[in-house]
């Protein structure tokens, strides 16, 4: 076994372990320990992008009750106040760092997606917000000398001593090396478990790893019944699958019926844009009464052109499959998404362990309450990722 010691050891590679290891990096040595390479997260996955009240029309109290309204009431307060407050603060130090957000007319771009009742969704690269952040942010750690990358290798185990966490035990898949990891301080931000559902829009990294590690070392674990669908994932026959962002509805995208009918009308007073837990059931419902496997999503009452530029690589994935977004319903269905639960957290993401802390998907701060209002969870990653 080859022993390593540092300052901060991070296991997990997507947005919150990667922001992480840059703010801790200005505190001593860091090192990322990641079971896949940086392109395989589903923060990289992310299409939405980041929720925050940048707009003078907007405002924390307003993007606050729409975080609260859409948790079912379930929303830890204090919790949500420092997401929207501060969250604000960390897309301007990104802004800062040199990351290059969608503009329009020399502003930043706001889309508006479900559960908004603001423009607010900042955004890159059109939908692939996540992959241009984490690109972005890999560039900045793979520059920087305090910070050691471990990928393809598997943790297993934390190191607990006196009920202190100080580093773990790890594998590499390739090689089958033995590591352990010594540090001061311990972050698990490893994502959800979505992707051990059959249908689901998570890379099949998405396992519960982190979850399992805490909860074996003792770690309080909270709210493991919520785990949102996401209610507009791409149906095939051949049970390939891939999101279709909330912000193809945001832009005026209708959800139909196979007769055509919008069926959302009627179930809530926002329609397609209700949060994503009434519109996923609607959805269900729908399927039920019907018998069908999916209803479809109409996109060709929109302007062809904006559509097929301002969701390309949705436009690319569904080409493959013979469908054209701008002209042909697309097929959709709810799938399983994000994990609103996880390790308990306190306000600078500790967990009741000393020396374990947690961030991101993996962590249940209790800022989603029952179900997360749409892109919030980037903001989450990088509110909690530097209070940590």
């Amino acid at each position: 076994m080859k022993n390593f010691e540092f300052d901060y050891l991070i296991i997990g590679s997507g947005l919150a372990g990667l922001y992480a290891a840059i703010c801790a990096a200005e505190k001593g040595s860091v090192c990322i320990v990641s079971k896949s390479g940086f392109d395989i997260s589903s923060s990289y996955w992310a299409q939405g992008g980041i929720a925050a009240a940048l707009d003078p029309k907007d405002s924390y109290d307003l993007h606050m009750k729409d975080t609260m309204l859409t948790g079912r009431g379930l929303c830890n307060k204090q919790f949500v106040e420092i997401l929207v407050k501060q969250g604000k603060e960390r897309i301007k130090d990104l802004i800062e760092m040199g990351m290059k957000f969608d503009t329009e007319q020399g502003r930043l771009a706001l889309g508006l997606e479900g559960g908004h009742s603001r423009r607010r969704v900042v955004r890159a690269g059109g939908n692939s917000t996540g992959k241009e952040i984490v690109n972005f942010l890999v560039n900045k750690i793979l520059a920087d000398k305090r910070i050691k990358i471990f990928e393809h290798t598997n943790v297993f185990k934390l190191c607990l001593l006196n009920n202190k966490c100080c580093g773990a035990f790890a594998a590499n898949l390739d090689t089958k090396e033995l590591f352990s990891f010594k540090a001061k301080a311990t972050l698990l931000a490893t994502g959800g478990a979505s992707g051990i559902y059959s249908r689901n829009t998570n890379p099949n990294s998405s396992t519960g790893d982190g979850i399992a590690l805490g909860y074996n070392a003792g770690a309080v674990l909270s709210d493991m019944e919520f785990i949102q669908f996401h209610p507009t994932a791409f149906y095939s026959d051949t049970g390939k699958t891939f999101l279709v962002s909330e912000a193809v509805r945001g832009e005026g995208a209708h959800i139909i019926n196979r007769k055509g009918e919008r069926f959302m009308l009627t179930a809530h007073p926002d329609a397609e844009l209700a949060p994503r837990d009434v519109v996923s059931r609607a959805i269900y419902e729908e399927l039920i009464t019907s018998g069908e496997k999916c209803v479809f999503l109409k996109l060709n009452h929109l302007n062809a052109a904006e559509v097929e530029l301002r969701f390309s690589n949705i436009y690319a994935s569904a080409i493959q499959f013979g469908i054209d977004i701008t002209t042909d319903p697309v097929p959709v269905a709810p799938a399983a998404h994000y994990m609103i639960g996880g390790i308990k957290a306190g306000l600078n993401s500790e967990t009741n362990i000393e020396g374990l802390y947690v961030c991101g998907e993996t962590a249940a701060t209790g800022v989603h309450g029952a179900n997360r209002l749409a892109s919030n969870s980037l903001l989450e990653c990088l509110v909690f990722a530097k209070r940590a």
